[in-house]
């Protein structure tokens, strides 16, 4: 995809000392979509594999709101997974953040353990995924922005871990250390920060002047009230229901939707009014047969068996109105 190779490339005219770090910023890259699938798996946008533009050389580069998230939960990703392989030892130069063993935290509990080392995971991800953005304009600017974003809710969400001591196990001290979140906290975390996204209001005619310092200025001036933690954007998202090729949008035409099912939220459940109705298309429903394990036996000692049982299921999926 396109992200890979313009990772790829930039390591490979990028900095030697970093290349043992390029497939844990592929693989960071891609937790990130992944995230990104699972977000706006029921929503029109749904996250495409052209998404991912973080090389702003792009043709296409679009400032809405949608491609805010892309590059705030893209750079999330990279360095969640650069601070986890360090923890892990998988790299050289790098292990635990032990900078504040042993001074007291808090009443009873002191620092201690193997704190994820966020500082490291953050320093190499700038340095890979801000050095994508080539440009000096409004675009890469919102881009480096929302790429600390990313970073930024990758440090927010962090938990405190604690493992008691004292005369037979009576807790009377614990030693704590500081750990990611699981991924999946952060992509809702940024997803709260996207439904907040801040529209920016550029000055349209000292941005026309043609006087790039003016540019710069008038850029400079509107970023001065954006919060450090709130996602930005550029331009207005267009009809996400209709394809359109050239932006690489593909409607909501033959998407599932979901109407019937246990424990589905108010959002699932609105789904097929939101990808389908309210798109000017249908709801199909369509049985087909999935197969899954059932009857399974315990066997002593020490296996399961199952049965391969065929079941039809009616899924649901927009239509065109004939």
């Amino acid at each position: 995809s396109l992200c890979f190779r313009s990772v790829n490339n930039f390591l490979m005219t990028g900095p030697k000392a970093y290349l043992t770090y390029s497939s844990s910023v592929a693989a960071g890259a891609h937790s990130g979509m992944e995230e990104c699938k699972f977000q706006f798996g029921w929503e029109r946008w749904n996250c495409p594999e052209s998404a991912l533009q973080l090389s702003t050389h792009n043709r296409l580069r679009s400032a809405t709101r949608e491609t805010s998230f892309v590059h705030a939960i893209s750079s999330a990703g990279v360095m969640y997974t650069l601070t986890r392989n360090c923890s892990m030892g998988d790299f050289e130069s790098c292990g635990c953040d032990e900078s504040m063993n042993s001074r007291v935290g808090g009443r009873g509990w002191v620092w201690g353990g193997c704190s994820d080392n966020v500082e490291f995971g953050e320093r190499i991800s700038k340095l890979f995924v801000d050095a994508l953005e080539t440009g000096h304009d409004t675009r890469a600017l919102i881009n480096l922005h929302n790429n600390e974003v990313g970073r930024l809710a990758v440090k927010a969400t962090m938990k405190r871990a604690c493992k008691c001591h004292g005369v037979s196990g009576s807790c009377s001290i614990q030693t704590c250390w500081l750990q990611l979140a699981e991924f999946r906290e952060i992509g809702n975390y940024l997803k709260i920060k996207y439904d907040q996204a801040h529209k920016l209001e550029m000055d349209k005619r000292r941005m026309r002047a043609g006087n790039s310092a003016d540019s710069r200025g008038a850029t400079a001036e509107t970023f001065h009230h954006v919060h450090a933690t709130e996602l930005v954007f550029l331009e207005d998202s267009p009809d996400y229901c209709t394809r359109n090729a050239s932006l690489g949008h593909h409607g909501t035409e033959g998407r599932e939707c979901l109407q019937t099912g246990k424990n589905l939220s108010q959002w699932e459940k609105r789904s097929c009014r939101r990808l389908c109705t309210e798109c000017g298309l249908r709801v199909e429903e369509r049985r087909t047969e999935v197969v899954a394990s059932c009857n399974c036996k315990f066997h002593w000692c020490c296996t399961v068996r199952c049965e391969q049982c065929r079941q039809l299921v009616a899924k649901h999926f927009c239509a065109r109105r004939d």
